[in-house]
């Protein structure tokens, strides 16, 4: 199964994608944990997006859309993989419905973590308080920043997704266990 997690900075995509990779074996392709990596690695792509991602941007569809396709080629995606902020525009969707069409595969379900965005600020706002680890993103500056790119360049994807017949929404503002249960119950009814 091919999923995508949908939703806002914040809203517990890369918490879910990690329970569905324990849980059921799937494999969780984040352009945002690979491009995280790269950069700590100080790797040429990780220097070129550093301030990028720094500053709350998108990094180009060319460069994310590479990494992508080389983490789906491997072996562990040969059943698919759960997209974790991965298409983020209406060019990078279809550009990964070609991907896997090429491969003989497809998107089976888009899955939304409907959430409220005062919320998401706030839960920034505590990890900050609580002194947890932070990622360089992790300021209510950015995050305010990083919501506006959303609703402007990927939010439009829903309407992409709804007309394919693919989407499928969960309350990401409930408890995680709740969050991941809803989770379960539509993938459960999606391959039922």
């Amino acid at each position: 199964m091919n999923l995508v997690l949908f939703g806002p900075p914040g809203a517990g995509k890369g918490t879910q994608s990690k329970i569905l990779t324990e849980n059921r074996g799937m494999p969780q392709l984040s352009t945002g944990d690979m491009l995280r990596v790269a950069i700590e690695a100080g790797t040429p792509l990780g220097l070129s997006v550093k301030a990028t991602i720094a500053n709350g941007e998108l990094v180009s569809d060319e460069t994310v859309i590479g990494i992508i396709a080389e983490g789906y080629d491997q072996p562990a995606c040969k059943d698919g993989a759960v997209f974790d902020g991965f298409p983020r525009t209406i060019l990078q969707a279809e550009a990964l419905d070609r991907m896997l069409v090429e491969r003989g595969k497809k998107i089976d379900l888009v899955l939304e973590l409907k959430v409220d965005e005062a919320v998401l600020l706030s839960r920034v706002e505590a990890r900050i308080k609580a002194g947890g680890v932070l990622r360089s993103d992790d300021t209510p500056e950015t995050l305010a920043h990083r919501l506006e790119v959303y609703y402007k360049k990927t939010a439009p994807l829903l309407d992409f997704y709804r007309g394919q017949g693919k989407l499928k929404s969960v309350d990401g503002m409930a408890p995680v266990e709740t969050v991941t249960a809803q989770v379960a119950a539509v993938l459960d009814g999606v391959l039922a």
